[in-house]
Formats: structure tokens, sequence, C-alpha cells
């Protein structure tokens, strides 16, 4: 979950004491699905290649 949710909590945290460029790899408020773990992860963009690219715009947006 991006909005409440654990990651949202310490990214308020680190950005008043560490401000950093960040990007937030997570699942919208949406209900769950079922179907496999692969299904599920392509399905809410939590793919390997999606948090590739999450993780690029994050070190442009650095330098």
């Amino acid at each position: 979950m991006l909005n409440g949710g654990l990651g949202d909590s310490v990214s308020q945290l680190l950005s008043r004491n560490y401000p950093l460029p960040l990007e937030m790899v997570g699942i919208n408020d949406t209900f769950g699905e079922s179907g496999t773990p692969k299904q599920l992860m392509e399905k809410y963009g939590l793919t390997s290649s999606n948090i590739v690219h999450a993780c690029k715009n994050v070190l442009k947006r650095k330098s």
C-alpha cells in the first residue's frame, strides 16, 4: 500500500531528516485479487523490471 503503509511512514520520517530523491514502489489503494504470485506481481507492477525502472528514475533525479 503506497498511502498509509509502512513505506509511507518511513519516507515521511526520512524526508524530514534526510531529504533525498524517493520513488515509492507498491500497490495503490485497491482490493486484493487471487492469482499466482507471478500474475499478481505483473498486475500490480511489482516485477523486477519495474523496480529497476523506478530505481533508475531516482538516480536520474539525484544527478
